[in-house]
Parts: structure tokens; C-alpha cells; sequence
């Protein structure tokens, strides 16, 4: 028995059909999806009212994996296989990661690489991990939008350099998300900040997470969203005040180094006293570890401010670089956006406050902001609204360059340009007949090879032999909107040429990144057959309860022996239905169907004969 789907007025799918699209923050600490439905940006929440995702997974003994609440709820007890803060370590090797001695996860250097994690599923990358947390965002969306989506805007901080630009991306196609584009956080505030206030002017967007610094200074006129200029430290933030309270009670309390269990116990505790001191004026810690030593000792707001003044200090130096590269001073700045959830710290509102000389804009939640700004940005993207109401102009957060003789780094983009943006720079030869070149491409601000990040390398070949400095090799960097660069190289007089597009050493090899496709791809052939066989249940219980209700009301119309037969398909089809192969269940209600023509031709004609009686046909009006 087929349903028919109606559409209310105004809701039709075509012409109009409004494309589901969501922004993802993809935060250190917590994660929230957003969309825009019937003209405002809105969080989504899952089925518990929850619009917050902890940022953390865990893999279980039985080969399930635990995301969210209750994968942070196991962090003490499960601490090798219960991943939090896993954004830290998108795009970085072991080097990258400073102080690996209170982490409790057992990391695997893979040389070049990325960080790798062993964990009782096996040794999973940054990227899977995130993937996990993007794919139960994707599906919260999906069940409260009710379809499939057409993309998504994901958040990334503005001082994420290329590789954990390129990892994030890896981590959305992991989860099946088409990313419409990447957007720097503090963008995606000031979307937000500037359609909900309509605000124009100069700003600054401070952005304090769980484990990454943002600092942009934006003009914002007329729907034109301009980066004038970033800075940051994507090594620094919440996580770092946990950090150093946790080191507090380990010396308040006399404690000798602990195991991972007891450290992952007492950093829990440390993050619990920040976020109540930020509203308390002192917190009692009590814990009893794994020794059955009790820890009881008490922190004040006043003692946390001393603990932590340094990390203060050091989000305001990036601060002040931003500011000179825009050619400011604090009296051109309108206003201040407190974005991240460590912006709730008072000592954090004060600093920014006495620094600009004003009070900062808290009126949006700081946790909320950049997804709703994602969400307004994916509207767009998506076609849903025209993209000239909304105007990105964002910048490309650190240099990029080519290494050059002696070992130098001659910059081609420099930080702070506009998105999307291509640059060509000339370079020649260094030796007589030289015919080929390698092209060596690095990230940042330094002016040494050794001091910049390696992004990739290649190969210039067939350059016609010529004097040294004869030959012109013209190399063209192409940055496109969601960050990421393309290199050609091409000999001017012969038109020889070389491309890239630059996969970082950090993400995955296209190989890898196959391969889990491949396995997401087979699990979503699972899901999809499980679907249909569920809907092929449910369409047997329908056609079940509607003969059964049939039979009841004009079962007389019926001999017994047509009764039973019918009554038969009914117990068949009720038998099958309880089993897992759709198509038998389908045969099953086609049976049923045929069995029941004849019922339904009686049944019509009745209610026909019914509708009729006493009247007299000639006096009736067609």
C-alpha cells in the first residue's frame, strides 16, 4: 500500500527547493552543528536537548565506538582509548606536540607523518578520530533535517597552516561530507556577530577554544566581510590552563608522578574547577586516586588568575602583531567578539578589556557563534541565498615560499593576502646546461628552510640547456578559498611544465585515504540495506493492519474458505516479516496484494451500492 507524500503550500520541492547545508565547528573541547531554517541560523541539538558534542572518542571492547558524552563520561576510567583534544594533533608529527608526558595516550611516531595513536581498535590517525566526530554531527543533522545533505562549511582556526587544513579535509570526506568550504573561525564569528547586529566598522575577533588562539581584525561593511589581518598559536588554549592547574594540585598535594588513569582524573578535575571558578570565587578538589590517596585540597579564583597570568599575557602578544599588520591602533577597533568557550574566564574578559580600553560582546554564546556563522555561510554556498548579500574576504595565515640557493626562503604569497589569491615569481638557473630544477615548497614567516614548515616538493625536467640565469622559470602559486595551494612551474621559452597540488607530508596518502573510503563506503551499503529492510517491515505491518482492519469491518462479504486464504497470506506474510531477507518480505506483500484483489473489488463495489441506496439515478447531478 503506497503512501502519498503532500506538500503544503509554499513547500513544494521544485522549483524552489531550499538545499539542506550545515556549518560544523569542529572545536578541540566540543563540536555543534548548525543550519538555517526559515531565515535564522539555529544549533541543532540531538536527542537529549544536547546542542554541545564533547569532542571525544572512544573505542570499545566489543569493536563499538562511544562519541560525545559518553565516551567523556569514560575518560578517567579508559584513558589509552578514550581520545579527547584530537584537533591538537590534526596535521602534526610527534615533534609538533610539546609536552607529551601528561598525555595519556600512547602515540606512534611515523617519521615524516602524521601522529599516529594505538588504541584497542588498532592504531588510528587524527583524521579517522575527527572523522568519527564529524560523522555523528552529519548524522545528527540528517535526523533532524530529514534528508540528505548537500554540504558542508566546516571551521577551522585561521592560524591552521596547510597540512592541518588538508587533515580536516580528509577527516570531512572520512564522513562522508561534501565540504563546500573550509572558513577560518573568526570569520565565521563575525558572520554571525555582523547579520545578527548589523554591525559595521572595524573589529576584533578574539577566539580562545579548548586548544587553539585566533586573533582577526575584520572590516565589516555592507555584507563585506574583510580579513585585514590574523594571528594566533594553534598550540595554545583551555587545555593549557587544565594543564596548569592540574601541575598545581600535583605540588599543593605532594604527589608523585601518577599513571595515566590518575592523570586523566586530575585533568578531568581541572577543567571541572576552571569552568566553576569562572562563576565561583573558589572550588574544593576532592579525588581519591588508584593508591587510594585522598586529594582534597581548595583553589581560589584569585590563586587561578596568578597560575595562569602568563597564558593570558601570551594570547595578547599575537594580539598586538595583528594590529601592526593591519596598521591599526586600539582606538580604530569598534569592537571586540569574544569567541571559544575560555573566553568565559573572567581574568580572559579583563585582559581583553583593559587592553582595548572597552568592554568586549559577549551577547551571542561564545561556544555557539562560529557554527552559526558556518551555517549562514553554507546557506550561501549551498544556493539558497544569493552570495552577493554575503561578501568573505578572508587572508591566507602564514607566508608561502620557495627554497632558494644557501638554503633561503624567497616568499611568493605573503600572510595576510586575500583569498583566493594567485602569485607568479620568476626564478632562474644556477648552473651552465642545467636542465631540470626542484621545486621545494615551505609555509611561514622565517628565513631559513629549516625554520619554515616542508609543505611539498617536485620536479621541474626538460629545461633546454642554456647559460646559468639564461633560462626563465616562472613558478605560479594558486591558494584557493578554503586555504589550500596549488604550484606550477612552467620554462618560459619552451613552455616545459610542472604542477602540484599540495597534499602535506602530514595528511594521509591518497592510498590511505582510499582505503577508509572504501571501508566507509561498504558500511554505507550496510546502512543502506538495513534501511530498506526496515522499510520493508514496516511496509509489511501496514498492509498487515489494514487487512486485518478490513476483515473486521466486511469480512461477510467473503465465503470462509476465501476468509481463510486470506487470513493465511496474512499469517505468512506476518512470519516473513520477522526475518532479514527484503526481498522475500517483498514477495511476501505482493502475494498478500494479489490474494486480496478480489476483496477489495467487492469491498468498492459495496460501498458504491451503499452510497447509492434510496436514490432515485435520473435525479442525480454529474
Amino acid at each position: 500500500m503506497a503512501l502519498l507524500q503532500i506538500a503544503e503550500p509554499g513547500m513544494s520541492a521544485a522549483p524552489h527547493q531550499h538545499k539542506l547545508a550545515i556549518g560544523i565547528d569542529l572545536g578541540t573541547t566540543n563540536s555543534l552543528v548548525a543550519t538555517v531554517q526559515s531565515g535564522m541560523s539555529t544549533v541543532l541539538q540531538d536527542e537529549h536537548g544536547h546542542a554541545l558534542l564533547p569532542s571525544v572518542v572512544r573505542y570499545l571492547e566489543d569493536g563499538q565506538i562511544a562519541i560525545g558524552h559518553l565516551a567523556q563520561a569514560a575518560q578517567s576510567a579508559d584513558p589509552k582509548n578514550t581520545i579527547s583534544s584530537v584537533k591538537r594533533f590534526m596535521g602534526r608529527g610527534i615533534n609538533d606536540i610539546p609536552d607529551t608526558t601528561h598525555i595519556p595516550y600512547k602515540f606512534r611516531d611515523t617519521g615524516a607523518g602524521m601522529v599516529q595513536i594505538e588504541t584497542r581498535a588498532g592504531i588510528k590517525s587524527p583524521v579517522e578520530i575527527s572523522a568519527e566526530i564529524l560523522y555523528a554531527l552529519r548524522t545528527r543533522a540528517e535526523k533532524a533535517l530529514g534528508g540528505e545533505l548537500t554540504g558542508a562549511v566546516i571551521t577551522v582556526p585561521a592560524y591552521f597552516d596547510d597540512a592541518q587544513r588538508q587533515a580536516t579535509k580528509d577527516a570531512a570526506r572520512l564522513a562522508g561530507l561534501n565540504v563546500l568550504r573550509l572558513l577560518n573561525e573568526p570569520t565565521a564569528a563575525a558572520v554571525a556577530y555582523g547579520l545578527d547586529n548589523a554591525s559595521e566598522g572595524v573589529y576584533v575577533i578574539y577566539d580562545l577554544g579548548g586548544g587553539t588562539f585566533d586573533v582577526s581584525i575584520l572590516r565589516l561593511s555592507k555584507g563585506i566581510f574583510e580579513v585585514l589581518a590574523t594571528n594566533g598559536d594553534s598550540a595554545l588554549g583551555g587545555d593549557d590552563f587544565d594543564h596548569r592547574i592540574f601541575c598545581w594540585i600535583l605540588s599543593e598535594a605532594g604527589l608523585p608522578p601518577l599513571n595515566q588513569e590518575d592523570t586523566r582524573t586530575l585533568l578531568t578535575k581541572a577543567r571541572e574547577v576552571k569552568e566553576w571558578l569562572s562563576e565561583n570565587t573558589e572550588a574544593q578538589i576532592t579525588s581519591v586516586l588508584s593508591t587510594g590517596k585522598l586529594v582534597n585540597i581548595k583553589l581560589t579564583a584569585e590563586k587561578l588568575v596568578d597560575l595562569t597570568q602568563t597564558l593570558v599575557t601570551k594570547t595578547l602578544n599575537p594580539t598586538r602583531k595583528a594590529l601592526r599588520d593591519a596598521n591599526l591602533i586600539i582606538e580604530d577597533i569598534k569592537g571586540v567578539v569574544m569567541v571559544g568557550g575560555a573566553t568565559r574566564m573572567p581574568q580572559i574578559r579583563q585582559a581583553v578589556a583593559e587592553f582595548f580600553k572597552q568592554e568586549p560582546l559577549t551577547n551571542l554564546d561564545p561556544d555557539k557563534v562560529v557554527a552559526l556563522g558556518a551555517a549562514i555561510q553554507a546557506n550561501v554556498l549551498a544556493g539558497n541565498r544569493s552570495e552577493d548579500d554575503l561578501l568573505l574576504l578572508d587572508v591566507i595565515p602564514l607566508s608561502l615560499g620557495l627554497e632558494t640557493m644557501g638554503g633561503l626562503v624567497e616568499r611568493v604569497i605573503p600572510r595576510n593576502a586575500t583569498l583566493p589569491v594567485a602569485r607568479a615569481q620568476d626564478f632562474t638557473t644556477f648552473k651552465d646546461g642545467q636542465t631540470a630544477m626542484s621545486i621545494h615548497v615551505l609555509q611561514g614567516e622565517r628565513e631559513l628552510v629549516s625554520d619554515c614548515r616542508s609543505l611539498a616538493k617536485f620536479e621541474l625536467r626538460g629545461i633546454p640547456p642554456m647559460a646559468a640565469g639564461a633560462a626563465r622559470i616562472r613558478v605560479t602559486f594558486q591558494v584557493d578559498a578554503d586555504g589550500l595551494l596549488s604550484v606550477t612551474a612552467r620554462e618560459q621559452s619552451s613552455g616545459v611544465a610542472a604542477d602540484i597540488v599540495v597534499k602535506p607530508s602530514y595528511g594521509l596518502s591518497e592510498d590511505e585515504i582510499t582505503n577508509m573510503l572504501k571501508s566507509s563506503f561498504g558500511a554505507a551499503e550496510q546502512d543502506k540495506e538495513s534501511r530498506a529492510l526496515r522499510e520493508a517491515i514496516v511496509d509489511a505491518e501496514r498492509l498487515i493492519e489494514a487487512i486485518n482492519a478490513a476483515l473486521a469491518q466486511d469480512g461477510h462479504l467473503l465465503s470462509l474458505e476465501e476468509k481463510s486464504a486470506i487470513e493465511s497470506q496474512v499469517q505468512s506474510l506476518k512470519t516473513t516479516s520477522q526475518g532479514t531477507d527484503k526481498d522475500s518480505i517483498t514477495q511476501a506483500v505482493e502475494a498478500l496484494n494479489h490474494a486480496t484483489e478480489n476483496f477489495a473489488v467487492r469491498r468498492m463495489d459495496a460501498s458504491v451500492k451503499h452510497a447509492f441506496a434510496g436514490q432515485d439515478l435520473n435525479k442525480l447531478e454529474l
